[in-house]
């Protein structure tokens, strides 16, 4: 089992930059924990991929409004993965959710999910 604790988050003007949290505990160990990704949901939107990263190699994988803007990085000694967001747009608005996956996840399934941060980007 996995539990997954977000940080960061807010209202951030245009253009600027902003950095998320999201920490995990419970099983962690690399034989189990395959990687974590971002996720996010605008009102009345359905919940899109923007970022993933694999816990052992590192591999990265962005969503296209990413790309370019958004870094996600690990931090194996801590069990937390970051999303870098800069240049950001108010297209971003969202509540952004970490969410990870176990080596009983169906392929670029996830089975943990955090609590959600609300990320609002102003004109």
């Amino acid at each position: 089992q996995v539990q997954l604790v977000q940080s960061g988050g807010g209202l951030v003007q245009a253009g600027g930059s902003l950095r998320l949290s999201c920490a995990a505990s419970g099983r962690t160990d690399s034989t189990y924990f395959m990687g974590m990704g971002w996720f996010r949901q605008a009102p009345g939107k359905e919940r899109e991929f923007v970022a993933h990263i694999n816990w052992s190699g590192g591999d990265i994988y962005y969503a296209d409004p990413a790309k370019g803007r958004f870094t996600i990085s690990r931090e194996n000694a801590k069990n937390t993965v970051y999303l870098q967001m800069n240049s950001v747009k108010p297209e971003d608005t969202a509540v952004y959710y970490c969410a990870a996956r176990d080596i009983f996840s169906d392929p670029d399934r996830y089975s943990y999910w955090g609590q959600g941060t609300q990320v609002i980007v102003s004109s």
